[in-house]
């Protein structure tokens, strides 16, 4: 059934509150105006008329933790850089192309992996304790959730503090890798750029030459971060998980994501056909923006942190 929506008043006034991004974070999230209270009030209704609430996340919730996205005007990587994220079919052929991927992502793990939740991972994480989040699929592979003590989860496109072996399937932690790749490469140094989304950092294809990348301890395989990369596609039975999760549920709110990605998209689609109501929370324009009962724009830390779970 759907839940009763209004339409937003065009000039209410805005609620000033303090930044939910720490000081020095703000690089990467793109420049949006203070949340007006009208929209604040639509979007507690919408939570509280909820009973069991599905919710997306994407990139737009880690941007507020210091961790850039890929499509954000201004300050994503596309519109930052011309570098694009390693492909799929390019990491299983080339084994430089994975040289160069793990180089970049040596050097930039201890950064990438020290980030924290913010307050929108912790706003979500009292909603699941308070009952009203039903479950959480995150397309972000960060970790923050986790972190932030999300146990209704699932991370739809893996997780890059995991590791598996392409041959025989051995999941390991990245912090083991880390170890292993120090031991071996003893001496290699490289100074790093620009800091990339999935963890890594940019360097020159020079500085990554005597890299050495290590195999599989079980097998011999080939490593890859336990995440889904461009050009892969999401486990089917993930997808038929979170779909059973979605059908379980009688709204959907999206948070910090585009939608770009299809893998994303469909279960906006899927709650399209089961005339489920959707509430989105997002900078920017979204793909699924014509599915939307409610759009709402703000950053996630700011508007999450004056929702109630009630």
């Amino acid at each position: 059934m759907r839940l009763p929506w209004r339409v937003l008043a065009p000039h209410t006034a805005p609620v000033r509150r303090a930044s939910s991004v720490p000081a020095g974070l703000m690089n990467f999230v793109p420049a949006c105006s203070t949340t007006d209270a009208h929209s604040l009030e639509l979007l507690q209704d919408f939570v509280t008329r909820a009973r069991r609430l599905f919710v997306i996340t994407g990139a737009g919730l880690s941007t507020e933790s210091g961790i850039p996205d890929y499509r954000s005007e201004g300050v994503g990587l596309y519109a930052r850089t011309d570098r694009r994220p390693m492909q799929y079919a390019e990491f299983v052929r080339s084994a430089k192309s994975r040289q160069r991927y793990w180089a970049r992502n040596f050097v930039g793990w201890p950064q990438f992996s020290s980030h924290q939740p913010n307050s929108a991972h912790k706003a979500l994480q009292r909603w699941e304790d308070r009952g009203k989040l039903h479950w959480l699929v995150t397309q972000n592979v960060d970790a923050l959730h986790s972190k932030a003590g999300q146990k209704r989860l699932t991370e739809l496109h893996g997780c890059a503090h995991r590791v598996t072996c392409l041959g025989c399937g051995a999941i390991s932690a990245r912090e083991e890798l880390q170890r292993r790749f120090i031991s071996l490469n003893p001496e290699w140094r490289a100074q790093a750029g620009a800091v990339a989304p999935d963890g890594d950092v940019f360097l020159e294809d020079e500085q990554v030459l005597h890299f050495r990348v290590p195999s599989c301890d079980d097998c011999g395989g080939i490593l890859k971060p336990e995440v889904t990369f461009f050009g892969d596609s999401v486990n089917k039975a993930t997808v038929q998980f979170v779909h059973e999760r979605l059908a379980e549920s009688d709204a959907v709110l999206v948070v910090g994501s585009s939608l770009q990605v299809y893998s994303g998209y469909r279960f906006l689609l899927a709650a399209r056909d089961r005339e489920m109501p959707v509430a989105i929370l997002n900078i920017g324009p979204t793909r699924a923006d014509h599915l939307a009962e409610l759009k709402v724009s703000g950053r996630c830390g700011e508007v999450l942190s004056v929702i109630q779970p009630l």
